[in-house]
């Protein structure tokens, strides 16, 4: 295997690149910009424009992939809405350019999507169940998901996954478990949602997943979250029982109490049936996770 990795600065990117050096298997990290990952070797790190159709070939007939993971993405959902333009051109016409590449070089194309293809309506989601996207961000994913699903070739996966967290280096952005143990360790009264419900998801078992999908040569939809879906209150509560710390200041709040521009939905979650049964995917808990996160573990 040849594995080329879009957004390979951002966390899911790097977990990937761990997971290739762990397990000997070559890769092109890509991302705009400079390497941001001291993990990555340079000699295996080249700066790509995805929204570039010019820069993506250029990497692709240099480099000739057989498998590509497409991780990179615009994934502020408020800025997505706010910014619908720049939010199609990154998730939605960067996937086309990306995956035409692919198929040209007849490379597996993995694309990463999102919980937020569905209206929450019901949770515990299959693979099979209708989308229904209710924010920009989320119909640019539903609109990238049929650029691939319509096509009339099968070499290709869609991931989708659940809020991702874990620790990285130089990240743009930081995540809910991170900015939760920063937060709560400041004292801070916290104001936390309790109507919302995701399965949070542990970057190190998202990035195991994908990779396996290609090890397996596997194609079509998986889903790929965390093992339990939970109140984002639950999460932020049991963050804190975690690091031993009161959960006096955690308030409950409802989302429409919020000034969010875009709509989130309320209750998703996956059925992980079939990532189990095919993959051997066994994704470990919340608590699991932290005691594994130095920046956690070590204070």
């Amino acid at each position: 295997m040849r594995i080329l990795i879009t957004g390979a600065n951002g966390l899911l990117g790097q977990k990937i690149v761990r997971q290739c050096l762990k397990n000997n298997i070559d890769f092109c990290a890509t991302s705009k910009g400079n390497n941001r990952n001291p993990d990555c070797p340079e000699d295996a790190y080249v700066d790509m424009d995805i929204t570039s159709e010019e820069s993506v070939l250029h990497v692709f007939a240099h480099y000739r992939p057989t498998h590509v993971i497409h991780t990179a993405a615009m994934t502020n959902v408020d800025q997505c809405e706010l910014q619908p333009e720049a939010c199609k051109k990154m998730n939605t016409a960067a996937v086309d350019i990306v995956f035409r590449a692919s198929k040209s070089m007849n490379a597996h194309f993995q694309l990463l999507s999102t919980d937020f293809v569905f209206d929450g309506l019901k949770g515990d989601y299959a693979e099979e169940d209708a989308v229904n996207p209710l924010s920009e961000y989320a119909k640019s994913k539903v609109e990238a998901e049929k650029i691939v699903l319509t096509d009339a070739t099968t070499n290709w996966s869609v991931v989708r996954t659940i809020i991702v967290y874990g620790e990285g280096h130089q990240l743009s952005r930081s995540n809910i478990v991170l900015w939760a143990v920063e937060a709560l360790r400041k004292g801070d009264p916290l104001n936390i949602v309790d109507d919302q419900f995701r399965a949070p998801t542990w970057a190190d078992d998202l990035a195991w997943g994908c990779l396996e999908i290609c090890r397996k040569k596997e194609t079509g939809i998986f889903h790929l979250c965390g093992p339990e879906t939970m109140s984002i209150y639950d999460l932020v509560t049991r963050i804190a029982i975690y690091l031993g710390i009161s959960t006096d200041g955690i308030n409950r709040v409802q989302t429409n109490t919020l000034t969010q521009p875009a709509r989130r939905p309320p209750k998703t979650g996956f059925n992980l049936s079939k990532s189990r049964s095919i993959l051997g995917y066994a994704p470990q808990t919340l608590e699991a996770t932290l005691s594994r996160m130095k920046s956690i573990s070590n204070k």
